[in-house]
């Protein structure tokens, strides 16, 4: 009789084999053999990889002549990718992933506050509640679907590879802006800009001979928005150069590190130089978490070279006013430096919004939701200036989605640590001391920018996701 017509009874009537006997367990499957990091190609293949590429290439557009005329579905278009990879991996894959990661039950009860939100008697419209509620989802929406697309360590590293490149060509042209604005500045600013001169006027700087430039835009339209590329190439440059790719690849990693930090002395933007140097301290730390000694010295060694050098290109660019705003972060004590800076910003967010606000002052009350879709002639919803991510958390959430969004990424912290600390393969602690790094940056912007309502509140995500496909199954400490 076939063995699959046994009854219960016959299978436990069988002797059982005794312990010299038993079959070996099998072996465990040996782990994939990853071709030599050198052999990569650059042409991005995959969706993370092209979504990562439409991070800068989007903007870019703005860069041509005539494009102010469609900079409203070019800004849209950069986030709108991003809700297109959702739909695609939620009815494509049926929303699959390996396992889901820590942060993603606080995000839920982010949207869930906002939704609410969209029905606040404040609110400034039901078109800009939606339109804030959707700008949010945006950006946060990469950590469900980027990790059905990046499953592997070496994905992992070709996205962070794309991102070096392109942030390093927007850093390299941010550079060029002001060795020659006539050729490579472009043709339109943001209309911000263009159309107020008192506006202008604030983003521009002295330059050699006395020359009056404009804080470089990158790939962008608006003054010194190469800050952000700037800090991403300084950092993810550094880490490729000791990386076993060839010689003149290393070289072009080291370029882009210095072309980061460069861009990011010429933007005059402060806050991002002192991110810059928070990233490169961060991935330090991390190297010596994992007793990584020797790269750690190297990496030291160069970030310091690659700063100083910096310095001294970008002054001889720009003029002694690089020199001047990078010394007045040491002219006072830094709590006073960053009080006068940003730290009023985040006192009237504790001493008056929330106090006034706690549960938030509606939807579409700062920002770029509120300029696109706004109504103006509601004047019971004015605007309100946010210039700090707190502040624009308790305008759009109140004490909940401060707290929530908080834990979420407090979370999200906690599951880098967790990862550096429990992969058991050196190469996987090393890339995700390097999205560890990179994402620090991100967070230190919270208290000088509103990075969780721009495209570097997606990347942060977006890295997030693919650091959490790519490590979801790699072996682990015992």
């Amino acid at each position: 009789m076939d063995s699959s017509y046994r009854t219960s009874v016959d299978w436990q009537a069988e002797p059982a084999l005794a312990p010299w006997a038993q079959p070996p367990e099998p072996a465990p499957l040996p782990e994939p053999i990853e071709p030599p990091l050198d052999r990569e190609t650059a042409m991005p293949r995959g969706f993370a990889e092209w979504f990562a590429v439409s991070q800068t290439l989007l903007p870019a557009l703005l860069f041509l002549p005539g494009s102010q005329a469609y900079r409203l579905p070019i800004r849209v278009g950069a986030y709108g990718i991003s809700l297109a990879a959702f739909v695609l991996w939620w009815f494509d894959r049926g929303g699959k992933r390996a396992a889901r990661h820590p942060a993603e039950r606080w995000l839920v009860f982010v949207l869930l506050c906002l939704v609410l939100m969209i029905a606040h008697p404040l609110t400034n419209s039901l078109l800009s509640g939606i339109a804030q509620t959707l700008l949010y989802f945006s950006i946060l929406c990469p950590l469900f679907w980027a990790p059905a697309y990046v499953t592997t360590r070496r994905q992992l590293v070709r996205v962070l590879g794309i991102l070096l490149v392109c942030n390093g060509i927007n850093s390299m042209v941010g550079v060029a802006q002001v060795y020659n604005p006539d050729r490579f500045m472009p043709p339109e600013l943001s209309s911000a800009y263009s159309g107020n001169p008192d506006a202008l006027a604030s983003v521009t700087f002295e330059g050699p001979d006395g020359r009056r430039l404009i804080r470089p835009p990158g790939l962008f339209d608006t003054p010194g928005a190469v800050c952000g590329a700037g800090t991403i190439a300084a950092l993810l440059g550094l880490i490729f150069c000791f990386e076993p790719i060839a010689t003149w690849k290393r070289a072009i990693a080291l370029a882009f590190s210095l072309a980061g930090i460069s861009a990011v002395y010429l933007s005059h933007v402060r806050a991002s130089l002192v991110t810059a140097l928070a990233m490169m301290a961060a991935y330090l730390a991390l190297l010596a978490l994992q007793n990584e000694r020797k790269r750690l010295a190297t990496f030291a060694g160069f970030a310091t070279a690659i700063v100083v050098v910096g310095l001294s290109l970008s002054t001889v660019l720009g003029g002694q006013s690089i020199q001047e705003r990078v010394s007045s972060l040491f002219e006072e004590e830094p709590t006073q430096v960053y009080y006068q800076a940003r730290g009023q910003q985040l006192e009237y967010a504790f001493s008056n919004l929330i106090v006034n606000y706690p549960l938030g002052a509606g939807l579409a009350r700062w920002g770029m939701m509120r300029g696109y879709f706004g109504n103006a002639a509601n004047l019971d919803s004015s605007e309100v200036w946010a210039e700090v991510q707190p502040n624009a958390w308790i305008l759009d959430g109140g004490v909940f989605l401060l707290l929530l969004y908080s834990l979420a990424l407090v979370m999200s912290a906690f599951y880098e640590m967790t990862l550096i600390r429990t992969l058991a393969q050196r190469e996987d602690q090393l890339w995700a001391a390097a999205v560890a790094a990179a994402n620090v940056g991100t967070l230190a912007l919270v208290f000088t920018f509103v990075p969780f309502g721009t495209n570097i509140g997606m990347q942060y995500w977006f890295l997030e996701g693919v650091l959490h496909g790519a490590m979801a199954n790699r072996p682990r400490k015992r």
